[in-house]
């Protein structure tokens, strides 16, 4: 934790450019070696710090791992919950095209982050983080729940589920495309089989 006794706001700007460095540093080494291939000196050299240093602000290379994560799902999170507002506020209501908003912003960011995603995808990871992204998969089933005002029926939660899955899945597709284009063309294919698997909602009359 950065002082806050003399120079105050100095130190917490160091502190927290500290951290960026490193994480960012942390990200390059990752997506290049891997969780289980990567070391410490190796960040530590790209960041040009020190390996107590890192070990102060993460405590080893397991934390740093699971810090990168940790940012990467609040960049899927907030840029979903951005847009999700911006089509309430633009006078969107249908909870289907609102769900839409949200998932489209989830691939782009899974295209603009797409070596994180990708690092992220390959089950290469410290003890306990496939329990953590099944933990974060369903709180993602149920926010989506939410979101979508489905039911408690065993219809309704299966179909969040399915359509949970296809970003998950369209996810992967579009970090794994060769380029921007066909990592469109992904995105327009998942908003697409949504909007057949959600329309009508289960319970509606067809």
């Amino acid at each position: 934790m950065a002082r806050t006794t003399k120079g105050g706001s100095w130190e917490w700007s160091r502190t927290a450019e500290t951290r960026r460095n490193m994480l960012r540093a942390a990200r390059e080494v990752f997506c290049e070696h891997g969780f289980a291939d990567a070391n410490v000196a190796g960040v530590v050299a790209r960041a040009g710090s020190s390996v107590g240093s890192l070990y102060h602000h993460f405590g080893g290379k397991s934390e740093l791992f699971l810090a990168l994560w940790e940012e990467h799902q609040a960049a899927h999170e907030e840029a979903a919950t951005s847009a999700v507002a911006k089509a309430k506020k633009a006078g969107i209501t249908d909870p289907i095209e609102l769900f839409i908003a949200g998932a489209r912003a989830f691939l782009e960011g899974s295209w603009e982050r797409r070596d994180l995603a990708r690092l992220f995808m390959n089950g290469d990871g410290p003890p306990g983080f496939e329990l953590m992204r099944r933990t974060r998969g369903r709180e993602w089933v149920r926010q989506n729940a939410v979101l979508l005002g489905a039911g408690s029926g065993p219809l309704d939660r299966l179909t969040v589920s399915v359509l949970t899955t296809v970003i998950g899945e369209a996810g992967r597709e579009v970090a794994t495309s060769e380029t921007r284009e066909e990592a469109e063309q992904v995105i327009e294919a998942a908003i697409a089989l949504i909007r057949r698997l959600a329309s009508p909602w289960p319970g509606e009359e067809r």
